[in-house]
Order: structure tokens, then sequence, then C-alpha cells
């Protein structure tokens, strides 16, 4: 969850400097690369060609809808954090699904959790949302909808990702993720942009950081915990990311913490306490 809120921060220094599709089809791109160099270096078990088609699946549900649509919706100038209280639902639409889907089943105990976490939440990014008071953003629908395709992104991303690629290897699994996110955000940017990147130096560290950090680290270690866990448990620690991501901007941009925030944060705890807790 440390490395997987640092992509917020990632995000913040190269926004400015490439319109978001583009943005993401350099980074999906050098990221597909780099997982080719580890698959043939590690000598990785290639995927059938359905395993491929699962991975391109996944790739495109959390890679192109959720980054593309947090990514799009932030150009719009949306508030981050309104954009990630939309995307902060994801536990919530997470054990409302897992039943039916999946078969998992969460106690009072559980419910109770993502109750408060989503509580904590709100409190965290309140301030910050322009819900609680004048952001200078005028509400802005095609934002709006791109948050939600961001939500049911990686809320879809999560099932099919436990369902069909527990199997096979991470290393070239991730090859076929990329490439496919690679493809419909390159398509995308092809159609609705320019295509315009400047290489400055706080974009080139912002692409460094978030291909390696968060593609290549934070990702594939959300592999690893999907195909180990139950996903509405795992969809709990995502309530961790906006209050460490608030945490990581007032360390290093002196954003504001109030007090109303901390409270927030210490309830998200104690929500994601309780939904990963097991029952007795």
């Amino acid at each position: 969850m440390l490395l997987w809120a640092t992509g917020f921060i990632g995000a913040r220094y190269g926004m400015p400097h490439a319109e978001p599709f583009a943005f993401l089809a350099w980074r999906f791109a050098l990221v597909t690369a780099i997982f080719v160099a580890i698959a043939l270096a590690t000598g990785a078990a290639w995927p059938t060609r359905r395993q491929a088609l699962h991975s391109g699946v996944v790739g495109i549900m959390l890679h192109g809808f959720y980054l593309g649509g947090v990514f799009a919706a932030i150009s719009r100038g949306m508030p981050v954090g309104l954009s990630a209280l939309i995307v902060g639902l994801q536990p919530v639409l997470t054990a409302i699904l897992a039943r039916p889907l999946l078969g998992e089943r969460l106690g009072v105990r559980q419910w109770l959790g993502i109750v408060l976490g989503f509580g904590g939440l709100v409190l965290v990014l309140w301030h910050k949302s322009g819900v609680a008071g004048p952001a200078g953003w005028a509400w802005d629908t095609p934002a709006v909808a791109y948050s939600i395709a961001a939500l049911c992104g990686i809320t879809a991303a999560n099932f099919y990702q436990k369902k069909f690629g527990g199997a096979q290897d991470l290393r070239t699994g991730a090859i076929f993720q990329y490439a496919a996110a690679f493809i419909a955000v390159a398509a995308l940017s092809w159609v609705f942009e320019t295509g315009r990147v400047a290489w400055t130096p706080d974009f080139i560290f912002a692409m460094a950081w978030l291909v390696l950090v968060m593609s290549v680290g934070a990702v594939t270690l959300l592999m690893v915990i999907i195909r180990n866990g139950e996903v509405s448990r795992i969809s709990g620690l995502f309530y961790l990311v906006p209050p460490v991501t608030a945490i990581l901007g007032y360390l290093l941009f002196g954003d504001r913490m109030t007090g109303i925030g901390m409270i927030g944060i210490a309830i998200t705890a104690a929500g994601v306490m309780l939904v990963m807790r097991k029952a007795a």
C-alpha cells in the first residue's frame, strides 16, 4: 500500500508534462519491455493462448480502465481527493459482488470494517474533495464518468485475475497485461490527443518511478496477494491508499493535514483491521 500510494505522487510530478493517455502509453511500453527482459533472463514459462488472453483482459481493465480513468479525470481538473473518493468505493463494490461471483462470504465484523473504512476515507479526503466547499472546480460529467470507469475497471480486474489468472507465471503474464493496456491507451491517445510529451527532468523521474516502483513492484505484489488471498479482504487494503497518500503529500509537498483528517486515518486503519481479520 505504501508503494501503491506513491503512484499518486508520481502522477503529480508527471501529469503537467504530458497528456494522460500518451503518458500511460509510454509507461506501458517501457514496462512491457522490462518484463520481456525479465522473462528471458529468468527462463519464465510462457502462457498458453488462453492464459495470454486472460492476462490481456486483466491488463485492459486494471491498467487501461483504472489508470486511464484516473489520469483522464485528473487531467480535466477533477480534484485528486474527489477522484479518490469515487474509486474508494471499490472495497464496497467488491464486498457486494464477492459472494455471487466467487462464493466469498463476509461476516458482520468485515462489513463493519468496510463501513468504517469508507467513513474514515471520507474524513481524510473531505477537505480536498471539492465536496465540502469551493475548490475552483465545476462539476464535470466526463471527469466523473472517467472516475466511475476507473472504479469498475479495478474491481473487475481483481475478480477476473482471481478467477482466471492464478495458474500462470506472473512474469510472462505481465507482458501480455501491459502490452494489451499499451494498445488500448495508445489507440485512445491517437484518436483524442496530440501525443504531446515534454521530457523534462521531473517527467523522466516520474516515469522512472511509475515504471519501476509502481508497475514492476506494486502491481506485481498485488497479483501475488490476489493469488493467495480472498478478493473481498484484499480490496479492504485499498482504503489505506488515500490516507498514506495524504501523509506522503504532507511530508513531500507540505500538504495540509487537518485534525479531522488524522482522525479519519485512525478510523480507516481500524476498519481495515476488521476487514482483514478472519472470523473465528
